[in-house]
């Protein structure tokens, strides 16, 4: 369970980041939609959803994304998937992968966001490292607290960025549609890794070995 409620006003000052123009992004998506395009879909305020998504309680486009492939890799396939206690690999179902595929994403303008990846910066938003750790099942407390801080923060955050759950030496970040963009993220694509094709599936099966895990036979 959270910490507690979000108080009334923010009295912190959160630190700017800026992802300049240029900077990489990589995202795990679902081949059928452009890797650019913001999700205009609300999550249920209570059920299902990811960490920062939109609600009826806030609407906006969102796009989340990882500033490295690890990350983005990691946070998109390996949410708590489990170790094997007899000490074999673990096993990624075929159908976690199927439609989906790897894209890179160059920015074409700056972007500032808010950071939450020290304890300072989750202390200026009145948060600890609970925001960015918790679990699927707490995920509509988290979303209530991103709607809380992008309320106090102001129009000049345009997402979040945190230090990925499931890979920590690699960044996540999430994207707000309604914050100057467009429902295309300013990005041209630099590279696709599609994981229906076996070059593709090669490729993943290398960035999941370090983390004991491999595609189910």
């Amino acid at each position: 369970m959270p910490n507690y409620r979000p108080p009334a006003a923010l009295t912190g000052t959160p630190e700017k980041v800026t992802l300049t123009r240029g900077t990489l992004l990589y995202r795990v998506h679902a081949s059928r939609h452009p890797a650019a395009s913001f999700n205009p879909k609300p999550s249920h305020c209570l059920y299902g959803g990811g960490r920062f998504d939109a609600t009826s309680c806030d609407r906006y486009g969102y796009l989340y994304a990882g500033l490295g492939p690890a990350a983005a890799v990691c946070e998109t396939l390996l949410r708590s998937l489990p170790f094997d206690p007899t000490g074999g690999p673990r096993l990624l179902p075929h159908r976690a992968v199927e439609g989906r595929r790897m894209t890179t994403l160059r920015l074409t303008a700056d972007l500032r966001v808010l950071p939450l990846m020290s304890a300072r910066d989750l202390a200026a938003v009145h948060q600890d490292s609970w925001l960015v750790h918790a679990e699927a099942q707490e995920y509509a407390y988290t979303r209530d607290w991103a709607h809380w801080i992008r309320r106090n923060a102001g129009p000049w955050a345009q997402g979040l960025v945190w230090s990925s759950k499931r890979e920590p030496a690699e960044r996540a970040v999430v994207l707000f549609g309604d914050r100057g963009l467009a429902a295309e993220l300013p990005a041209d694509a630099e590279d696709v890794t599609d994981f229906d094709t076996a070059e593709g599936l090669e490729w993943l099966n290398s960035v999941l070995a370090p983390y004991f895990v491999q595609l189910a036979p």
